[in-house]
Formats: structure tokens, C-alpha cells, sequence
């Protein structure tokens, strides 16, 4: 197994999570808020679980500069040089390249899970146990390693992954070469991938060592590795919150799929099934939580229904909510807005969300 010293884990928690909007703002995320009521917000939950295969020391947070003070109130345990501060929103491969010169310059042997903040885990040992599974895979391989998600539905929310059965090693043959990437499908091509049977979901979780994923930028991605390289000696100085703004303003915005992930011939899948949900929506938030009789789902002490069924309620604790004659809803308040809208068109939310700031300001969204 690696040395435990060696394990980091890096958060990606930049988002505005617009698609839980009202109760997710700009000013405070989705990550930072409890979303499934059980005391904790997501961030803390993602944190407490890679607390079980890395120290404390090792996790990194990756988010906007605005959101700092945040990620410190609620995950003390971190110092300032853990949360690495972007100016601006630029995807997912610059802020993997930033975690990447940052962790060099401490531990060049360093394996690095690097995931959302925000995804829901219900098998934590499931989860801890596969991590620790392709951490083995990416200290013995010079491989790019993606979970896997067993998919129950042909959703279209998801990016797909799928593989050959050729294995990355005899002694680890569950982790199998992948052989194409496919963004967000429609609804017969889902299907098919389904029916196929080599089709998994993406789930945005990566597992590297350093060397490897530095080497894939330098081969795939050298415009964007050689602004970070340019920092070295500068990362974990004062300096490095200037240099990084410096960096930021003429980064291109791609990610690390698009960018490294779908052109790299050494990219690894684990299947895995640990009762995950990325919490992309209202409506898959609706799938995980409890529901009553009548499949409504919410959060609230008084909801009352009258002949509804199968909505997802999210209500102020202390506010009387009836509900009369409602099917397939999203009702939401918070924050001073009530969203009141049907759950199959809740990919217009963020729609919503762009004409309320247009037409009402900033201080809605």
C-alpha cells in the first residue's frame, strides 16, 4: 500500500452551484450549505471522508477567492496555504495544474485523488476502499485513473465513459483501459450505452501520481503547465497570491476531460458502486432523499399536501406550506425567493437564474 505520507487530496469546491438556486447563491454555494440536513455541509462531508486516506495536512482545497473565509470557518483544520485561492473561473485543468506545482514543490512523490466538493457518498468504506485501489494502481503505473459510476438509468446529465477489458495490471484487473470519453449524450444514445454494457458515468473523481499527471500536461496541455511552471519557487511564498492573479488573467478555461483525460492513451477506469449521486440537481437530490407515502420528498416541520405527489419540497422550517393539486414540482424558498417550478424542466433554472439577475439584480442570485 503507499505511504499514507505520500496520499493528497485535492477539493475542487469553485462552483456557484446555480442549479440549486435560491438556496444555492453566488455569495454561499451548495458545498458550504447542509443540503441534506444532517448537520454538516457538503464540503465538510467530502472533507471527513478523505480524512480516512489522507492526514489533514495533505488535503487542499481549490475554490474562488471569494469563497476563502468560507472554506476556513467551516473546515478549521486547514491553514491558509491549504486553500488555494482562484481569481476568476477558468475549469478544471488550470486549477488541477495550480494543486499540482503547489504539491511539488513539498512531496514530488506525492498520489492525488482530486474530486468535487459536493458529490454524495453513501458507502463511505466502499468509497475508501476503491480510492485506496487505484491509489495502489497509481503508485505502480504510470496511468491517469477515473471512477467509474455503474449506471442504473440512461440519464443525459452525465458524461459516459467506456472501456475495454483489457486490465491495467494482473494484479488489479478491475481497472480496465478506457476507450472513449462521451459528454452529456441524448436519451437514445443513453440508452444504447446502457444496453452495451461497457458504459460508465463520469464522475469528476480523479486518482494520479504527480509525475504522471505533470507529464500529461507537459504533453497535452503545455500552454496552460508552462504559465503555472513559471511559478516555481514562488508557490507557498507570499508571493504566490499575486503571481497566481498574474496567471489567472491569461489562463485559457478548459478542463481536465476535455483538456488531458479524453486525449491521453493512459486513462484507467474503476467501476465502482458506492451509492454515489454528483448532486448536480434538485431532481437528484429528490432521488436521494426520504419521501413519504406519496413519494414527496422535503425539508420543512409544516408541509401539508392535498393530492400531490412525487415533489420535491424545500421550505423554511417554521413556515406553514400547503400544497394542493401539485405533481412532479420543485418547490423551493430561501433566501427571500420562492422557485416554484415542474421537475422536468428544472434545466432551465439556470436560465432563470440569468434573467433574475438581469431583470431583478444581483441581490436574488
Amino acid at each position: 500500500m503507499s505511504n499514507l505520507k505520500n496520499n493528497y487530496c485535492v477539493i475542487m469546491a469553485g462552483g456557484v452551484g446555480t442549479r440549486f438556486w435560491p438556496m444555492s447563491r453566488t455569495s454561499r454555494p451548495k458545498q458550504f450549505i447542509d443540503v441534506l440536513d444532517v448537520g454538516k455541509t457538503l464540503i465538510q462531508l467530502t472533507f471527513e471522508r478523505f480524512r480516512k486516506i489522507c492526514p489533514p495536512e495533505n488535503v487542499y482545497v481549490v475554490t474562488n477567492a471569494i469563497y476563502k473565509d468560507l472554506v476556513l470557518e467551516q473546515l478549521p483544520e486547514l491553514s491558509e496555504n491549504q486553500v488555494l485561492c482562484e481569481p476568476s473561473m477558468r475549469n478544471t485543468a488550470p486549477c488541477v495544474a495550480y494543486a499540482n506545482y503547489k504539491i511539488n514543490e513539498i512531496n514530488p512523490e506525492a498520489l492525488i485523488v482530486v474530486a468535487p466538493s459536493d458529490h454524495i457518498i453513501l458507502n463511505e468504506d466502499a468509497f475508501v476502499s476503491d480510492i485506496n485501489s487505484a491509489l495502489k494502481a497509481a503508485s505502480q503505473n504510470d496511468c491517469l485513473l477515473t471512477l467509474g459510476i455503474k449506471p442504473s438509468r440512461p440519464d443525459t446529465g452525465y458524461g459516459y465513459i467506456q472501456y475495454l477489458e483489457k486490465s491495467i495490471s494482473a494484479e488489479i484487473p478491475e481497472i480496465k483501459k478506457v476507450k472513449t470519453f462521451t459528454e452529456k449524450p441524448n436519451l437514445e444514445i443513453a440508452k444504447s450505452f446502457l444496453a452495451s454494457g461497457d458504459f460508465l458515468w463520469n464522475s469528476g473523481i480523479f486518482i494520479w501520481s504527480l509525475k504522471s499527471i505533470m507529464s500529461a500536461f507537459k504533453r497535452y496541455l503545455n500552454d496552460v503547465d508552462s504559465l503555472f511552471a513559471e511559478g516555481v519557487g514562488i508557490y507557498n511564498t507570499p508571493d504566490e497570491a499575486d503571481f497566481i492573479g498574474k496567471t489567472y488573467a491569461v489562463c485559457k478555461n478548459i478542463s481536465i476531460d476535455y483538456g488531458i483525460m479524453e486525449k491521453a492513451e493512459n486513462v484507467y477506469v474503476l467501476a465502482v458502486d458506492f451509492g454515489w449521486s454528483d448532486l448536480g440537481t434538485w431532481g437528484s437530490l429528490y432521488e436521494i432523499r426520504s419521501k413519504d407515502a406519496h413519494e414527496n420528498a422535503v425539508m420543512g416541520n409544516n408541509v401539508m399536501f392535498y393530492n400531490s405527489e412525487n415533489c420535491i419540497v424545500n421550505v423554511p422550517k417554521d413556515k406553514l406550506v400547503v400544497l394542493q393539486g401539485l405533481k412532479n414540482y420543485i418547490v423551493v424558498e430561501d433566501n427571500n425567493t420562492l422557485l416554484v417550478c415542474r421537475k422536468e424542466d428544472e434545466q432551465h433554472i439556470r436560465q432563470i437564474v440569468s434573467d433574475v439577475k438581469l431583470e431583478k439584480g444581483e441581490k436574488f442570485v
